[in-house]
């Protein structure tokens, strides 16, 4: 490879994190928007209406509801498939369980 092939290659490679970058921050700022707003709305029907009773309907939570569905896809769109156990949280588990395997035998 050329000089110039390296060059366009790292410009890729920078363009892809940068978007990615970019997905994660906008994901981020969805889901402090939501808490906010909904935490709002949520104060604002308890004040309004019988007070902590109203916390008790659905309607008070309706919208968090609704709304954190469509975070959720937000968060699928961004994390991919594997957010929550991919294949580095495998590996540090397993690492963990056989350290404490490696202790006990110790023992």
């Amino acid at each position: 490879m050329n000089n110039l092939d390296n060059n366009y290659e790292a410009n890729e490679a920078y363009a892809r994190a940068k978007t990615r970058v970019q997905k994660i921050k906008g994901f981020y700022s969805h889901l402090a928007a939501y808490v906010i707003v909904n935490i709002f709305i949520i104060t604002v029907i308890c004040i309004n209406r019988r007070g902590l009773e109203s916390l008790l309907e659905f309607n008070t939570w309706s919208t968090a509801f609704f709304w954190g569905i469509g975070v959720a896809f937000h968060a699928f769109g961004v994390f991919g498939k594997h957010m929550l156990f991919n294949k580095d949280w495998e590996d540090r588990k397993m690492k963990e369980f056989l350290d404490e395997e490696n202790k006990q035998n110790w023992k």
